[in-house]
């Protein structure tokens, strides 16, 4: 493992300075699918006060569909309809593309609900899940993405940002086929990560690996397109495809999840990361762990010492 990418936001970056964990190794993350392009634009410059020459990663929200407008968080039950606005969703014509009864998987999959009516102005849901759907959040239908365009207006107005700020990656999300790859490089002057977390990027793997130097295997997202119970095989399939190409693989999604709330990981997270680093992959990505986790530097650490063990390990 050669990289690791931490997601900035409201734990890395503000109330633990980059400057205080800053490695070569490192590239940090912006996720594109929170703030305006001007509060992208101020976070960029403040990160390059604080350590000069860093990496940075503007990750494209993509053609995800998510909650838009909702200023006050939205209690569901289990089992009870709720209604949102066409106009509470982050692409305007998402209310045509879907149908009663189709399966809805919300914020990664913790909440499931079931279309149950399209009307003029609303659409109506039963929900499976009991909770609060929050703004921003994805609301994902399975094979609905090869119906909507690759890029969304703030995709490209965040292509535009990197290419002013001489941004080092540029994350395309959703990618489906290589043609979209193509298309991205005539506008982007940034190295492209593309991110895997479609069955059709999976389909078209061969073709999208021809095109491209990184690849990212985002598990959360793709998890939700192909059902949780298929990562491992798919994990270790990409990862093999990828290395046999001569392309450099990231993986990201609940690394060390654990440590959200928590100062040590899981046995099993350790064991995960374990087999993953074994695997032969260039870098991995921590995202809720140093966004909004409580134990970043120790998140770090465990990182840190997981690669030691796994470069010197010999059996006692």
């Amino acid at each position: 493992m050669q990289k690791i990418i931490l997601t900035i936001g409201p734990s890395l970056g503000n109330k633990i300075p980059i400057k205080e964990i800053h490695n070569e190794n490192f590239i940090y993350r912006i996720n594109g699918a929170h703030g305006s392009i001007e509060d992208i634009k101020t976070q960029i410059k403040a990160l390059r006060k604080q350590v000069k020459n860093i990496k940075i990663l503007i990750d494209l929200p993509g053609n995800k569909i998510r909650t838009s407008g909702i200023l006050k968080p939205i209690e569901v039950k289990k089992d009870k309809d709720f209604s949102l606005k066409i106009n509470q969703f982050n692409y305007k014509d998402f209310y045509k593309l879907i149908k009663p009864k189709m399966e809805v998987f919300a914020n990664d999959s913790t909440f499931l609900f079931i279309v149950k009516e399209v009307r003029d102005k609303e659409i109506i849901f039963t929900s499976k899940s009991s909770g609060l759907l929050l703004n921003n959040k994805g609301m994902h239908i399975r094979n609905l993405h090869k119906n909507i365009p690759f890029l969304f207006d703030k995709d490209k107005e965040l292509i535009k940002l990197a290419n002013e700020l001489n941004v080092d990656f540029i994350g395309a999300s959703f990618i489906r086929k290589s043609k979209e790859i193509e298309e991205l490089k005539k506008l982007s002057s940034s190295k492209i990560i593309a991110k895997v977390e479609t069955l059709e990027a999976v389909n078209n793997l061969y073709e999208i690996l021809k095109n491209v130097e990184f690849i990212l295997i985002d598990r959360g997202d793709l998890s939700t397109e192909i059902g949780i119970e298929k990562i491992p095989r798919f994990q270790k399939y990409i990862i093999e495809m990828a290395h046999h190409n001569g392309v450099k693989v990231f993986l990201a999604t609940q690394i060390l999840k654990n440590m959200e709330e928590k100062p040590i990981p899981t046995i099993a997270e350790i064991d995960d990361l374990y087999y993953i680093i074994k695997s032969g992959v260039f870098g991995i990505q921590l995202s809720e762990e140093s966004a909004v986790g409580t134990y970043v530097k120790e998140c770090i650490k465990f990182l840190h010492l997981m690669n030691d063990e796994i470069n010197s390990e010999k059996i006692i």
